[in-house]
């Protein structure tokens, strides 16, 4: 059985999407079969993994949850799209935006993501969730489902309020929902160590939590080329191999494998 990864942020433009797609693609590299499950109702994973036009796809997560809710019998591999970078990709599209509603009604609403992950499980190593930058009932789900949890935050833009809010709804989670689920740490992303700011900032957040909470050794260099390969709908190995975003994800990822070995 596999581990269910949460990758989330109460603030958007840390990027989360690009550390979901990133991981997935350092783990298949690196001999892990790993699917991404995007369930952020934006689908920016989707668009950034080539798929450019999300909603004419006829299954996608919001057709799993929907088949869930309706106790409708289905093979949980459909829908799966094989990325060329190696990964597996579970795509999402505006049609996500109605589950919220779906899901308000129903008992054990929190759980419907869930149900998915455990069939899906035993066919990979890891599976990463990235999600929405608020606590909708998706993001719920997703760390409903999730074994454990990375923090994206760029310090140029800390927002300390929001990262305590999300440790208070993570706590909150694993008292009410999922016991056992933990933090593997929080991941500086578009750091940029020539301004004074972000060095003081960094401090901070290595004061503020370091000794409750990991920070990841290997931080995230801000570069043009990661925008780009998102762009052009391919990961930063296969855009900019020898560049300083994929060394820096590659050593991120073998950091991730370390806590499992």
């Amino acid at each position: 059985m596999g581990k269910t990864i949460f990758i989330g942020a109460r603030k958007g433009g840390v990027g989360k999407t690009m550390t979901t797609a990133s991981l997935g693609v350092g783990l298949v590299r690196e001999g892990r079969k790993t699917l991404l499950v995007d369930a952020d109702s934006q689908h920016s994973l989707t668009v950034s993994l080539g798929i450019s036009e999300p909603d004419k796809l006829p299954f996608t997560l919001s057709t799993v949850m929907n088949n869930i809710i309706n106790e409708i019998d289905f093979d949980p591999t459909s829908g799966i799209v094989h990325h060329a970078d190696g990964v597996d990709l579970l795509p999402s599209n505006n049609s996500l935006t109605g589950i919220e509603l779906a899901l308000a009604p129903l008992i054990g609403r929190e759980t419907i993501l869930r149900q998915y992950i455990e069939m899906v499980k035993p066919l990979y190593d890891v599976i990463l969730i990235d999600t929405a930058p608020t606590l909708d009932m998706l993001s719920v789900n997703a760390l409903a489902a999730a074994d454990s949890v990375i923090i994206p935050v760029v310090p140029k833009f800390l927002d300390a309020k929001g990262l305590e809010l999300l440790l208070r709804s993570i706590a909150q989670i694993r008292r009410q929902i999922n016991p056992k689920l933990t933090i593997d740490g929080i991941l500086l992303t578009m750091v940029n160590r020539r301004t004074n700011l972000t060095r003081e900032i960094i401090s901070i957040v290595e004061n503020a939590y370091g000794d409750k909470i990991r920070i990841f050794g290997e931080h995230i260099p801000h570069s043009i080329r990661a925008a780009e390969s998102t762009a052009h709908g391919v990961s930063i190995f296969s855009h900019d191999p020898n560049g300083k975003v994929a060394a820096a994800y590659a050593a991120l990822t073998r950091e991730v494998l370390s806590d499992a070995a």
